[in-house]
């Protein structure tokens, strides 16, 4: 039986008004235009020539916008394989030669990056929001070796962030809430 498509149009950059489709996948929900316009208007100044890590990928929207708005490479870490196959697909039909797709776990994946090819100025967290995992990652990602000095990461939560312990060494740049999601923006301050 084949999985029925949905889709979302990229909303900035080289592919703007192209669409992405994802598969109809229980705890896959893309971030809300509203939600990534905000995101790419904090960050559209850290994509050129940068490399991202797009963790938790589900439809690979974050990714492929930050591909479409410069972004020299980007990561996909999908753990379900119908939706890191549809991430390839998108991929493939937008011609996206530097993204790079791995079915993996997420927190495996971190911590078989010994010693990582790529390290990643622009990471996105956005686990689904029926796990409790969002602390546990980012403590995993904070004692990898994959973030670049000012690394910034991005989390989207249905949790109070407030109420989530993030590594010591990261300083929250921006917050905000759109209906019942959380979403803020830190960097990686080796100042502190």
């Amino acid at each position: 039986m084949k999985t029925p498509k949905n889709s979302i149009r990229i909303i900035g950059g080289d592919l703007r008004s192209r669409k992405i489709e994802f598969p109809t996948i229980t705890g896959l929900r893309p971030t809300s235009d509203r939600v990534r316009e905000t995101l790419f208007n904090w960050i559209q100044m850290d994509l050129a020539g940068n490399n991202c890590l797009d963790l938790f990928s589900g439809s690979g929207a974050l990714g492929i916008e930050s591909l479409s708005r410069g972004a020299s490479s980007v990561t996909f870490v999908e753990e379900n394989q119908t939706a890191a196959k549809s991430i390839q697909e998108n991929l493939n039909r937008l011609h996206l030669s530097e993204g790079q797709v791995i079915c993996s776990d997420a927190l495996k994946w971190i911590d078989n990056q010994r010693l990582p090819i790529t390290k990643y100025d622009v990471v996105f967290l956005d686990p689904p929001f029926s796990s409790n995992i969002m602390a546990s990652t980012c403590q995993h990602l904070d004692s990898s070796s994959l973030l670049n000095e000012a690394c910034k990461i991005y989390t989207e939560t249905s949790i109070d962030p407030n109420k989530i312990i993030f590594p010591q060494g990261w300083r929250r740049l921006k917050e905000k809430k759109a209906g019942q999601v959380f979403f803020s923006l830190f960097i990686k301050d080796l100042s502190i």
